[in-house]
């Protein structure tokens, strides 16, 4: 029956909800080859380049999943004005999703993660970035757009990387504004300051970063992660946790209501952007009025998708159908 219900939603209904993501935007650049000797020059691998993809990362990858799946959605950030900020913004148009929101400066870069892959194997990753908090001038002006867009939309994601966008005072004016409106407002954590996250509706943590902000770390266990989940939700007045699990699934922590959701068993390639795809595909099922349960449930195949792929990649609407099939 859940399926069903599931299939529905897909089909019918996501095409009705408006979602707007607010984080930290990344480009992520992939260089495929083959690896068949050794350099002369160092002991290090030659990785013969035959492939280069270039998608989209961090937030930017959260409204990628929301657009392939049918949502409108557009995104607010902050990235460089070189030519990875502008490969940025062309695939962002390409998908059709909102820019209006993103501002371009010459006092960051565009946070980009160049990762070398020989065969199937990660070799080496090379990360552009500034983690430096964003200008109390320019945290004015995208508070300005996040007002303007919140009243235009069912939900806000906070897309949480760490590099220097979701502040304290962006996260708590956001998420204000959202109660106020009555609007969804969920969140995919980075770091052990939740005080910035209070106040939302579902923050969807890792175990590891569940674990940071416990004074006490616990193990991969059901009942353990259900006694942690309850005084995370009552310290930080939230209606709710996921807490994603690696082979063990999810588990969703929805007031009284918890339900331990398993991994389907399949070969894991590459789990970037797994996160990315579990925050947007659970906020659009309760956007769209689906059981916190139900919406996380279609979130865990959802990811059952992504993590099969190389490279960090979002999952389309065909392709979810066939895997609720």
């Amino acid at each position: 029956m859940i399926h069903e219900t599931l299939k529905n939603f897909v089909e019918n209904q996501i095409d009705m909800c408006r979602i707007l993501v607010v984080g930290d935007a990344m480009l992520d650049k992939y260089y495929f080859g083959e690896v068949t000797r050794i350099s002369p020059e160092a002991p290090v691998p030659i990785n013969r380049v035959t492939k280069i993809k270039e998608t989209l990362g961090g937030a930017a990858n959260v409204t990628h999943n929301l657009s392939l799946l049918g949502c409108h959605t557009s995104l607010i950030a902050q990235i460089g004005t070189e030519n990875h900020g502008d490969n940025l913004i062309d695939k962002l148009i390409s998908r059709g999703i909102d820019i209006l929101g993103i501002m371009r400066t010459n006092a960051k870069p565009t946070t980009t993660k160049i990762r070398i892959i020989g065969g199937n194997q990660q070799m080496l990753r090379l990360d552009f970035e500034d983690t430096a908090k964003i200008s109390d001038d320019d945290a004015e002006k995208l508070l300005m757009n996040i007002s303007a867009q919140i009243k235009n939309v069912d939900a806000v994601i906070i897309s949480d990387y760490g590099k220097g966008i979701c502040t304290e005072k962006i996260c708590q004016t956001v998420i204000k504004k959202c109660r106020e409106q009555n609007k969804i407002v969920t969140v995919d954590p980075k770091g052990d300051d939740w005080e910035k996250y209070r106040g939302a509706n579902f923050i969807t943590p890792n175990l590891k970063e569940l674990n940071d902000i416990l004074p006490k770390k616990i193990s991969n266990d059901d009942s353990e992660i259900e006694i942690a989940a309850r005084g995370v939700i009552e310290k930080f007045n939230l209606s709710g946790l996921i807490v994603t699990r690696s082979a063990k699934g999810l588990s969703v922590i929805d007031g009284e209501k918890i339900s331990h959701i398993a991994a389907k068993t399949q070969e894991v390639f590459d789990v970037s952007g797994a996160g990315d795809t579990v925050i947007s595909v659970f906020t659009l099922g309760i956007a769209g009025k689906l059981e916190a349960a139900q919406a996380a449930y279609l979130a865990n195949v959802a990811a059952g998708v992504v993590v099969s792929k190389v490279g960090t990649y979002a999952v389309s609407r065909e392709e979810l159908l066939t895997a609720l099939n």
